[in-house]
């Protein structure tokens, strides 16, 4: 999922300690497949052992989120059809300096879901305005459940269970719906859909 508007400033951040065990390894730089790319339509598989081959992908994960930037990315969004995401809202907190000026400071909250699942969605719904780094620029309103019951594996094989909401709920149903072969302009009308499709055609083109 790629950053909206309020964040098109944002700095790569730095992680904090306790999430560090997600860059052990070496990162890289990995390329983001874009729409129309046949892989973006695989539907990935389960992680069956969290080894060092996955180690790695997270980290490089992390890195190619950040550099885009985005605020969540799904493994076949690299070219690895596996179900793992990545996940930092990278909020912003205003804060008062000891000048007396108000300053603001990214809150960095690095996340990491392997073999996600979604439980119990709501009946209530959001409606987001979405982008996807997989199509790069173009951005839409989203309705999606307002809140959800997720369970998912994290880097450690620990396995969490927990009801999420707000910016957090969007985000990881959004990086879900790539697991499954599905894009955000897939929710959105036939002819939105196409309308979408066709300014990234005429941006590649002029690209």
């Amino acid at each position: 999922m790629s950053l909206d508007e309020r964040w098109q400033d944002l700095k790569v951040p730095t992680v904090e300690p306790r999430y560090r065990i997600s860059y052990l390894s070496p990162m890289a730089i990995r390329p983001i497949i874009e729409a129309p790319d046949a892989r973006l339509r695989l539907k990935s598989k389960p992680v069956e052992t969290i080894d060092d081959r996955i180690r790695t992908l997270i980290a490089d994960m992390f890195e190619t989120m950040y550099d885009a930037p985005g605020i969540g990315l799904a493994a076949i969004q690299v070219g690895e059809p596996l179900r793992v995401l990545v996940i930092d809202l990278q909020e912003r907190e205003e804060i008062e300096g000891d000048d007396g000026n108000r300053d603001e400071r990214t809150i960095n909250d690095p996340r990491v879901f392997i073999n996600p699942e979604i439980l119990d969605p709501t009946q209530a719904t959001n409606i987001h305005n979405e982008g996807c780094l997989s199509v790069p620029d173009q951005y839409a309103d989203v309705e999606r459940p307002a809140a959800c019951r997720a369970r998912w594996m994290d880097l450690d094989g620990v396995m969490h269970d927990e009801q999420i909401e707000g910016m957090l709920a969007t985000c990881l149903q959004h990086e879900m719906d790539h697991l499954e072969g599905i894009l955000f302009i897939d929710h959105l009308s036939r002819l939105k859909r196409e309308m979408v499709l066709r300014k990234l055609a005429k941006l590649k083109k002029a690209a």
